[in-house]
């Protein structure tokens, strides 16, 4: 057994050589693996002071052996050579006695991948625990300082990927991200804010932090006020985490067998195929899959190998494709997409105060939490706001106002879109702020 070795170290060439050893002395028809060796690097803080400080290494190595139709996985954290031989080993035993898999698919062959280098940024890779400790104390003096109680985290992480397969297949990429949250909480109310970016420099801690702040002094003492439907605009921080569901519920599959919101069925209630094409959303709603776009620079392909490049996803309203598997795009003739992320929504140069400026009366949302199904077939959704929930009254925030429950169907929330802000990075999504027409709450929570 041997101790993983740090990514900033393990360099791309190595991940493939790896990867090269594999298929050399693999015994099977056919064999794909794929690797995954990170670093990362956390710094949590409550109560104005760090509580943790950590970096965790990580190596996992995935093999999957193919015997005519007959595929088994195994996968190891070890990297010594013994340990990948016994894993190559153990994936080949259990692929003979596997069942056949009715969908199964070959293996995929040598793809083209755009060329281009994905953000790796030296700075973020190698930032110090006690570099990071001194980034963390400035954001808690600040709250000390406001007389705010702050929390959250600050992380990095380095991730290097490589895959290859029996019939050529190659890849390997390597990219950093910096993660930074941060709550605000006073006694009667809390804010919440975050950044994300591929370079720990270009976060902007205290401008968030500061923004947080003033946010949170405005939540204290929330008002009740009663459920109801109301105009509402979402943060781009909140409206990410709800856009998001809505992407990763346009699977083609489900929509084709009737159990997704993008489904079409006949008077009977039985699917006849899917709603691309047809006018669903509002038409500011224009989405489409952009790994290249400059905020995010992430890798080039999916883990499977398929290329991630540009996909026109929704425009103007009108969804333009569904995530194809390479299984359901045989059976449907169609060319697989892989995933519908990360996913870019377009916006306009207008800022948040300007959509809360022409709002004579409705709800600005900072977060929301706690999403879950009501109905998955329709994408009626629950979830609760946090975080900074505030009434809105002649185009100025009046006063906060006590959290609250929603019940809504994300499809009709993005056809009731009737105005957006410029564009930010919120984790894997770039995305705007935006003002929704109609939004459905069914009670008021507890939570501050």
């Amino acid at each position: 057994m041997s101790a993983t070795l740090s990514p900033t170290l393990f360099s791309k060439e190595r991940a493939l050589s790896l990867i090269e050893s594999i298929i050399a002395q693999s015994q099977s028809d056919g064999v794909f693996a794929s690797l995954q060796a990170g670093e990362s690097a956390l710094s949590r803080f409550s109560e104005n002071q760090i509580g943790q400080n950590l970096v965790k290494n990580r190596f996992k190595l995935k093999i999957t052996s193919y015997f005519g139709k007959r595929t088994a996985s195994s996968s190891t954290t070890e990297s010594d050579p013994e340990a990948l031989r016994e894993t190559l080993r153990r994936s080949e035993e259990l692929a003979r006695f596997a069942p056949e898999d009715p969908e199964w698919m070959p293996l995929l062959s040598p793809q083209t991948y755009d060329e281009r280098v994905p953000a790796f940024d030296e700075g973020t890779a190698n930032l110090s625990p006690q570099e990071r400790g001194e980034l963390v104390n400035r954001v808690c003096t600040l709250a000390r300082n406001a007389k705010m109680e702050g929390s959250g985290s600050l992380s990095t992480e380095v991730q290097i990927s490589a895959i290859g397969n029996s019939t050529g297949l190659r890849a390997s990429d390597r990219v950093t991200e910096a993660d930074f949250s941060f709550t605000a909480r006073g006694d009667r109310g809390s804010s919440w804010g975050s950044e994300t970016s591929f370079a720990i420099a270009d976060i902007p801690l205290a401008a968030t932090a500061k923004t947080t702040l003033e946010l949170a002094k405005q939540a204290q003492n929330p008002q009740d006020i009663a459920p109801g439907i109301y105009p509402v605009i979402f943060t781009p921080s909140a409206f990410a985490n709800l856009l998001a569901w809505t992407i990763w519920n346009m699977d083609a599959r489900a929509a084709d067998e009737g159990r997704s919101f993008m489904s079409r069925t006949d008077e009977t209630g039985q699917p006849i195929g899917n709603r691309i094409g047809e006018t669903l959303f509002s038409p500011l709603v224009q989405v489409r899959r952009d790994p290249a776009h400059p905020l995010l620079q992430s890798s080039t392909f999916f883990g499977g190998g398929l290329p991630k490049t540009a996909l026109e996803i929704i425009r103007q309203g009108i969804p333009q494709t569904l995530a194809y598997s390479r299984y359901w795009g045989q059976e449907k003739n169609r060319s697989p997409t892989g995933r519908l992320f990360p996913f870019v929504m377009e916006g306009s140069d207008r800022t948040l105060e300007d959509l809360i400026g022409a709002t004579e009366r409705g709800l600005l949302i900072n977060r929301v939490w706690y999403i879950g199904y009501v109905n998955p077939p329709t994408l009626e959704m629950t979830g609760m706001t946090r975080d900074g929930t505030f009434w809105i009254e002649n185009g100025k925030i009046s006063h906060p106002v006590k959290n609250l429950r929603f019940n809504q169907s994300f499809p009709d929330m993005l056809r009731d879109i009737d105005d957006l802000t410029s564009v930010r990075r919120c984790g894997e999504s770039v995305v705007p702020g935006v003002r929704v027409k109609a939004f459905n709450f069914s009670s008021i929570t507890d939570s501050i």
